[in-house]
């Protein structure tokens, strides 16, 4: 698809769900909450996706930027009571950039002094700048503390999360499609022989870490302002975990399998829940509940995973040749 052709496609999903926006109040909280996670999930997993997935390195503290993102568009949107329908999509639009802002300086914070290491050790100091954010905001009582911090206005909606989204993977697809781009592949693919040809690695490592940690703040802006409650406990290392899994069963480097995956992902514990509220499945005694599906319900959740995984290494969304399997 080229860049005309991408760009009338955002305009027309950007179109459709600011209608659809107009009638979310015919829709069921439940599964508009749902929504909205879908179109939290796949910004996270596409940003990740540009840091794990085209540029080769392995992230484990994605959550932490989400938070970063988060905590500081809440404390923005917090200042102001009720505002008209025209101020207060101003006012979102600036706390949102201003937490993708937050998050961004917290990628270059982390990624100048330790991107030049590779593999298993940088995984680990991503692991540890994750539980930093996490056990900092924990300690600040300005934003709560381990107490939490309710967020007062619920401005978060289908456009937002789902045009928030479409710019993501626009942007992300744009920039790895592009001449940049290629410094991104040529890193995952090999980097010494990179940095052989000249290729600044650094450069290129932190420039995708602060790009993916700029939209993951910017999904942590819409996640505080959908769930309207934030705690340090939300942005943990199984949330971080949670979406590098995104990447690996979508196809590292796949963005199409990754969109995918996010909305598999989000929906599957969910609808595992839906079977945990069964009563009775055919042919089971009336008096056998089933109330073991709802107290297992993240063991199978986990077991689909692994089976998935095992029988799917490569992805299990991979349609078609990703830009890394040209190289």
């Amino acid at each position: 698809m080229n860049i005309r052709h991408a760009k009338t496609v955002l305009l027309g999903v950007l179109a459709v769900f600011l209608v659809l926006s107009l009638f979310a109040s015919r829709i069921n909280g439940y599964w508009l909450n749902n929504l909205y996670d879908i179109g939290i999930g796949i910004i996270m997993a596409v940003s990740l996706n540009l840091i794990n997935g085209y540029t080769g390195q392995f992230s484990l503290g994605h959550a932490g930027f989400m938070a970063v993102g988060a905590y500081t568009a809440a404390v923005i949107t917090n200042q102001f009571g009720e505002l008209n329908v025209f101020a207060e999509s101003g006012v979102f639009a600036v706390a949102l950039f201003a937490g993708g802002l937050a998050a961004a300086l917290a990628g270059l914070l982390v990624g100048v002094p330790t991107l030049r290491l590779r593999g298993d050790y940088l995984a680990i100091v991503t692991l540890g700048f994750g539980e930093i954010i996490r056990v900092i905001l924990q300690n600040m009582d300005v934003v709560g503390g381990a107490r939490g911090l309710s967020v007062m206005h619920g401005w978060t909606n289908l456009f937002w999360a789902f045009g928030l989204a479409a710019v993501t993977v626009y942007v992300i697809a744009s920039l790895v499609n592009s001449t940049y781009g290629r410094g991104f592949i040529a890193v995952h693919d090999d980097e010494v022989a990179a940095e052989a040809m000249g290729i600044n690695t650094t450069k290129y490592k932190v420039t995708a870490f602060v790009v993916g940690a700029f939209f993951a703040g910017v999904a942590g802006g819409l996640y505080a302002h959908s769930k309207q409650f934030l705690t340090p406990s939300g942005f943990g290392f199984m949330q971080s975990i949670t979406f590098v899994v995104m990447v690996i069963l979508g196809g590292m480097g796949n963005t199409i399998g990754v969109i995918l995956a996010a909305i598999l992902l989000t929906l599957l514990p969910e609808g595992l829940r839906l079977v945990s509220g069964i009563e009775h499945l055919p042919g089971i005694a009336a008096e056998r509940p089933l109330n073991w599906i709802g107290e297992t319900r993240m063991i199978i959740y986990s077991l689909l995973l692994i089976v998935l995984m095992l029988t799917r290494p490569q992805g299990l969304f991979r349609l078609k040749k990703s830009p890394l399997a040209k190289h």
